[in-house]
Parts: C-alpha cells; sequence; structure tokens
C-alpha cells in the first residue's frame, strides 16, 4: 500500500490508537456478560437503548442532525449489528470465554475476503492454506473445551454463526462509512438495532422489565465502554485505517478475553486451547499481512487510506 502522506499518517496513527483501544475493552465484555442475571434478549434490548441515548445524544450535542437520509443509507448496518450483538452475547453467556472467542478470530479471514471483492484488496488462493488451518485451530480450542463445565455446544454455534455477523456488520460498516459520518452512523446503527432487538424480545415472549441491582450497571458500562466509546472510535478509523491493518490489531480480542476469564472467573486454558488459539491468532495474522504486502506492491489499487470522504 501507498505510503500515508503528512496529513494522513497522524489520522492513521489515532485510528491504530483507537482500534487497539477498543480492542481491550471488547475483550473484556465477556466477563460481564458472566456476571449478567438478566435474559440475553432483554440485556442486549436495555444496552442497545442505553447505547441510544448515549449516541444520539453526543449527535446533537456536537450540533450535528439524525436525518432520514442517513436513517434510510445506513438501516441496514443497524440490523446487522443486531443480529451480532444478539448472537455474541448469547454465545458468550452459554459457553467458556476461551471457545466464543477464540471461534470468532476467525471473522478477518472472512473480512479479508469481502474487502478482496469490494475494497479492492488482494486475496489469493494460496491464502486458503492458512484459512484451513485456521479452522484446524478452532477444532482444536472446541476439542480442547469440550470437557469444561462453561463449554456448550449451543454457544460454540452461536459464536461460529457470529463471525458470518460480525463480518458482514464490518464490511457494511467501511462502505457507508465512506458517505456518512461517524457520529451520525454509530447513532443510526444503534437506534435501528435498539428497535430491531426490542421487537424480537417483546415477539419471543421474553420480558423487557427493568435491570435490578448490578445488572444497571453492566448494561451503562457496556452501553459507554466498549459500545459508544468503542463502536464510534472504529466508526472514525475506517476511513483512516486499513481494513487488513485493523483486522490484525482485533486479533488480539481473544487474548484478552480468554487470559481475563482464567485470571477472574478460573475458566481453564488447557494446551490444546493455548494451542488451538495460537494457531487461529498466526494463520489470521499471516493471511492479513500477505494481503498488505500485496497491496505494497500496488499502491494505485489501493483505495483504503485515501478514501474518497476523506
Amino acid at each position: 500500500m501507498s505510503a500515508p502522506t503528512r496529513t494522513e499518517t497522524p489520522r492513521r496513527t489515532l485510528g491504530i490508537l483507537a482500534v487497539s483501544y477498543t480492542t481491550f475493552v471488547w475483550g473484556l465484555v465477556p466477563l460481564v456478560l458472566k456476571e449478567v442475571d438478566m435474559p440475553t434478549l432483554a440485556f442486549t434490548s436495555w444496552r442497545l437503548w442505553c447505547g441510544v441515548v448515549l449516541n444520539v445524544g453526543a449527535l446533537y450535542a456536537t450540533g450535528r442532525r439524525l436525518r432520514w437520509e442517513t436513517i434510510r443509507l445506513c438501516a441496514l448496518g443497524g440490523v446487522l449489528f443486531a443480529a451480532d450483538i444478539s448472537i455474541t452475547f448469547g454465545a458468550f453467556r452459554l459457553t467458556s470465554v476461551a471457545s466464543a472467542s477464540i471461534i470468532g478470530a476467525v471473522a478477518p479471514i472472512f473480512i479479508a475476503i469481502g474487502a478482496a471483492r469490494w475494497f479492492g484488496e488482494r486475496m489469493e488462493r494460496s491464502d486458503l492454506w492458512f484459512g484451513l488451518a485456521c479452522f484446524g485451530g478452532v477444532a482444536l480450542v472446541a476439542a480442547g473445551s469440550h470437557d469444561s463445565s462453561s463449554w456448550s455446544l449451543a454457544g460454540d454455534l452461536l459464536a461460529a454463526l457470529g463471525t458470518l455477523s460480525w463480518t458482514a456488520y464490518w464490511l457494511y460498516s467501511k462502505r457507508a462509512r465512506r458517505h456518512v459520518g461517524p457520529f451520525e452512523y454509530i447513532a443510526t446503527v444503534m437506534l435501528v438495532a435498539a428497535v430491531c432487538v426490542t421487537v424480537v424480545t417483546a415477539l419471543s415472549g421474553t420480558s423487557l422489565a427493568p435491570p435490578s441491582g448490578l445488572d444497571w450497571l453492566w448494561v451503562v458500562s457496556i452501553a459507554i465502554f466498549p459500545g459508544a466509546i468503542g463502536h464510534v472510535l472504529v466508526a472514525w478509523s475506517h476511513r483512516h485505517v486499513e481494513a487488513w491493518l485493523a483486522s490484525l490489531i482485533t486479533q488480539c480480542v481473544p487474548v484478552v478475553a480468554s487470559v481475563s476469564a482464567w485470571i477472574v472467573l478460573g475458566e481453564p486454558l488447557t494446551v490444546p486451547i493455548v494451542v488451538g488459539g495460537l494457531i487461529v491468532l498466526a494463520a489470521t495474522a499471516v493471511i492479513v499481512v500477505r494481503v498488505a504486502r500485496r497491496e505494497a506492491d500496488e499502491p494505485a489499487e489501493s483505495s483504503l487510506i485515501a478514501d474518497p470522504a476523506g
């Protein structure tokens, strides 16, 4: 990829720091979810409505307005986010943190494939060998987690489905951010996602009673730190950091999550889990670095840093 200009370099550096912060706080979310007593859909609904208040409030506080054209353009992002957050929260509450987070770590492979198709980033067939190694690592993690009391097949399947929902949301967000600012985009996503999850929760017969006790703390904490702050930072970084690099940084989420769960929750880190996790991280890292090198060799094809929207 071509070297960033002097005006691009500071924003790119800030974008990398933004993704790094978000990676850390996202890694801590599973620990919070293990402490929640509310049904998953109800918790997700309240977390999203807190996000609506925070993000729409920030939007209007900065003199911006939420317009119908913006909602129409970004609504699909809200639907995808609603699906992803519901699936991911469910996975972490059902299965072990290490298993769910490492399974989710294969998402950059799908992101790289999608980026090659929609953003001009190159991915060759030889990369698929590393993709197969990645899936082999996931299988090893699942096998190593099988005897753990915190493991669940249903949770692992949800985590696998979550890799697809996250990939769809990530790629759509990068495309949408070419036309919409980060505050407008996240505010719209939160609003649409909150409506979607609330409707599904009500139709499922799940109680939407307000949180009680510490659940209020967990709802607000997730809404603020990994939610309002984290997602705005990632949305802003989409226009300044290459998709491959941001994906590589977020590969540290499973490390933060697994180690934190081991320290705080006492979830075991067996040899198969550690080895499988290292295989997953290494294989996906190789893929995104190979993509980066090919982009560096063909600067004319790169359009990620020099985004039309700036």
